[in-house]
């Protein structure tokens, strides 16, 4: 079996998505997702670029061909390159698994657990209602355990810190009196907050209200000075995100500066590289709680490789049974209570429905990361 060809579907759907089809001689194929980590349409002009490479090549040869577009590219790769290879490498053990006739799963060492803890985001609203209402609807009738928020007020960038502190904690307070004690609330300041010593002060206000994890406080360029946070706060750091690939896991690991990761399986290298940074972080005790915030492909994959991942801790959902999401992928996953489901068919068991991209073909070019900024005129971190 060789490959002929990689497609790609720029689809403007639900926001912008890149996903990728590896086409066989022996009219296999297989789907994939790469992270858009912008420029969008960049990510989808590396994927052609690399193409060229894969072309008669052995499909069910991944770590042999994920090291001809790593090692091939000139410098070790940053988020575009990783994106590119990602989303490629995604859509090989989709055709692998087709080809064995196997979930993608069972070709990982198979089944560790039955089902998937999720989590989705829940918590915000310009007022207490409107959190009230909207905590209401995916916890009492959604049936999530889990949700994620900001615990920052919104715009906090303007406001004096001290205000800042006190509105964070009168928003914890409502959320865990609206959630009760048994829903866990995740936490991501989304990297706003440039010292180290206000993401320390920000850690102690929701300390007592015991937050499944504190994501991201830091921007993630600085290991040392995520490290030093770590040591001084009292709840369970979690990032990795934005990182590449297990050698930049591994200087994260081995400065102590985390007790969760989160490598995201569209820009990291793919679902092998994945396995390769969860089995470092077990040997450290680390759990592993994948970034998962973008399309159906996406969620797929990083099911398959937390139900085969003994360290997995919980996994992030953006529904895709519902709203213009619904429209990406034939069937989508299975999901209740709080659980998601992987089914047993062959593959990553998820199909995209290219029907629906004939009138949503391309990317938003237009789009970009809103900007913040200091009540000054300065544009914030984030």
């Amino acid at each position: 079996m060789k490959i002929i060809d990689i497609l790609t579907y720029p689809v403007n759907l639900a926001g912008n998505h890149v996903f990728v089809k590896v086409l066989t001689d022996e009219h296999l194929y297989g789907i994939g997702e790469a992270y858009r980590v912008g420029p969008d349409e960049a990510v989808d002009q590396v994927i052609h670029y690399f193409k060229e490479w894969l072309i008669g090549q052995d499909p069910t040869r991944i770590e042999h061909l994920y090291r001809i577009l790593y090692n091939g590219s000139r410098f070790p790769g940053g988020s575009m390159i990783n994106a590119a290879i990602s989303g490629i490498e995604i859509a090989l053990w989709d055709l692998k698994g087709k080809a064995y006739g196997a979930p993608v799963y069972q070709l990982l060492g198979g089944r560790c657990r039955d089902r998937i803890r999720v989590y989705t985001g829940a918590g915000g609203g310009a007022t207490p209602k409107d959190v009230e209402d909207g905590l209401h609807e995916v916890v009492h009738k959604r049936g999530f355990t889990a949700i994620k928020t900001s615990p920052q007020p919104y715009q906090f960038q303007k406001m004096p810190w001290g205000k800042a502190l006190r509105e964070a904690r009168a928003r914890m307070e409502l959320l865990r009196r609206i959630v009760g004690d048994d829903v866990d609330i995740a936490l991501d300041p989304h990297a706003q907050i440039f010292e180290p010593i206000r993401a320390q002060e920000l850690a102690e206000v929701v300390k007592p209200f015991r937050p499944l994890f504190y994501e991201e406080p830091l921007r993630p360029e600085n290991i040392a000075a995520m490290a030093r946070l770590k040591q001084k706060i009292d709840i369970p750091l979690a990032t990795g995100e934005c990182l590449v690939t297990k050698y930049q896991f591994r200087d994260l690991i081995a400065a102590n500066a985390a007790d969760i990761l989160q490598p995201d399986l569209l820009l990291c290298g793919g679902l092998l590289e994945a396995k390769k940074i969860a089995a470092m972080a077990e040997a450290e005790y680390l759990t592993v709680a994948p970034h998962n915030p973008m399309g159906p492909i996406s969620t797929a994959v990083s099911a398959h490789f937390a139900v085969s991942t003994p360290n997995f801790l919980i996994l992030e959902y953006v529904p895709d049974n519902e709203g213009p999401s619904r429209d990406l992928v034939l069937k989508p996953f299975k999901y209740a209570d709080g659980w998601l489901e992987v089914p047993d068919t062959p593959g990553l068991g998820i199909e995209l429905n290219e029907k629906a991209f004939e009138n949503n073909r391309g990317l938003d070019k237009k789009y970009r990361r809103e900007l913040m900024f200091d009540a000054d005129g300065n544009i914030a971190f984030q």
